[in-house]
């Protein structure tokens, strides 16, 4: 019949399509020993996205809750790098410009005497001194990397996708912008470590001023022992170089130690979380001062050098820190840094180099306790204003929600490892065939085989 002819071809047809695609290279994703149909068949590299559950009105809630809690934490972090460090980086400073000091303050616990003695002394301000200065250089800074962005062909930022081309540009234009920046920055240190109670106190704009007369002064000095610039701008730009260089590359190992982490911990859990920008939030946060701390840690004894380079002739006086109570002037000749650095071995021993250590510690721990207090009291304040109603009732928390993926869900078939029972096949006896020959049969009935039937 031709309407059975037409359905037979379409099965032949049909049929043979899938034997071609399993030829093709189509190969089952089961285990060995599990067989399914060939409609089932799929590639291996077939990549099945999950399907994502549309949000509830609750949930959009809880989420930008939480993009406010990771915008407050990075601006609480902005605030500490620039504002609340401040006090310890004015003891770190003093400690490494003092050469004829008798203690060394390696260790935190001996600075908390000298803060109480300071502060009984000069005032609560005393720590905060050179605030507006280091401010106004940073963001000199900021401007001369931006204003020689504008004018040449040099970025400003770079990632990892970058070439090698531009990154070599990038690290000209940090070099510039350092040199330039020198001889404010001198001014600036000059505002940090001198004493109140023994000079008058600078005016907002002193450190352009300062900062101008020494770059007019490029190659010979006002003053007898001070340096050039031209020789200070050397150790100036190494260091920064090297602290960018180094921050950079153990905040970018760190984050992508952490990611991978991270997403390794998910695959065996088989999970991800739904909202991963907080976690990537933190993860950038971490880095970053694993960064800051790495570079501050490994060049401290260049930074003790740079900064009695800069302070040499400036007839600077500073707050002994040996008891907290006296005052000190800075009387140096060095001709430059391996002088500096061989006479620093010499006098005060390898210690020497990292006098002020134990300010940098408090520094990066009161830096650590204020992200963790701010992350705290925002992450509560989230919850309570996202779990409080339009009638003030609170309502209970929802679970953070996961969503299961197929390509990191374990390969797990359990109905492939059951075992089967196994019953053993009754015995029947087995009667003897009954002979049929003389019996009556159809024409070519005697021929054919003959059957044992078993119940």
């Amino acid at each position: 019949m031709a309407g059975i002819d037409d359905y037979q071809n379409y099965k032949n047809n049909k049929f043979k399509d899938l034997r071609d695609d399993a030829d093709s290279g189509w190969e089952p994703a089961f285990p060995e020993g599990l067989t399914t149909p060939s409609r089932s068949i799929r590639p291996r590299e077939l990549e099945i996205k999950p399907r994502v559950p549309p949000r509830s009105p609750e949930e959009d809630e809880e989420a930008a809750v939480r993009r406010y809690v990771g915008v407050g934490v990075g601006l609480a972090t902005l605030i500490t790098e620039n504002l609340l460090s401040h006090p310890f980086v004015v003891l770190r400073r003093q400690c490494q410009v003092h050469n004829a000091s008798s203690r060394y303050h390696l260790v935190p616990i001996t600075l908390v005497p000298i803060i109480i003695h300071l502060h009984q002394r000069q005032g609560i301000t005393t720590l905060c001194k050179g605030l507006g200065s280091i401010l106004l250089v940073r963001g000199m800074t900021l401007a001369v990397e931006d204003l020689i962005s504008k004018f040449t062909p040099w970025p400003k930022e770079v990632n990892s996708e970058s070439s090698l081309k531009a990154f070599g540009q990038h690290i000209l234009l940090k070099c510039i912008s350092l040199a330039i920046v020198t001889p404010f920055y001198s001014a600036s240190l000059v505002e940090t470590v001198q004493s109140d109670i023994a000079s008058e106190k600078p005016g907002i704009f002193d450190v352009f001023k300062e900062g101008v007369v020494r770059l007019v002064s490029w190659g010979s000095p006002q003053k007898g022992r001070m340096l050039p610039v031209w020789a200070l701008v050397t150790p100036t730009v190494m260091y920064g170089l090297l602290k960018y260089l180094v921050c950079l590359f153990t905040r970018g190992v760190t984050s992508r130690v952490l990611h991978q982490q991270r997403r390794a911990i998910k695959e065996r859990q088989g999970a991800f979380p739904r909202e991963m920008a907080q976690t990537s939030e933190d993860i950038e946060i971490t880095s970053s001062l694993v960064g800051l701390v790495t570079a501050d840690v490994l060049l401290f004894p260049l930074e003790t050098i740079l900064h009695r380079l800069h302070l040499q002739g400036t007839r600077t006086i500073i707050d002994n820190l040996d008891s907290g109570y006296a005052v000190t002037p800075i009387l140096t000749s060095y001709s430059g840094i391996r002088d500096c650095y061989r006479t620093t071995i010499q006098q005060e021993g390898v210690p020497g180099l990292y006098k002020g250590f134990g300010a940098l510690v408090l520094q990066f721990a009161a830096h650590v306790a204020v992200i963790k207090l701010a992350k705290v009291m925002l992450t509560e304040l989230g919850r309570l204003l996202s779990g409080s109603g339009g009638n003030g009732s609170p309502k209970p928390p929802t679970p953070q929600e996961e969503i299961i993926t197929e390509s990191f869900r374990p390969q797990s078939y359990p109905y492939a490892q059951q075992q089967i029972p196994s019953y053993p096949r009754q015995q029947y006896p087995r009667y003897p065939p009954t002979d049929l020959s003389h019996a009556s049969t159809p024409s070519g009935d005697a021929a054919h085989p003959q059957f044992f039937w078993t119940h």
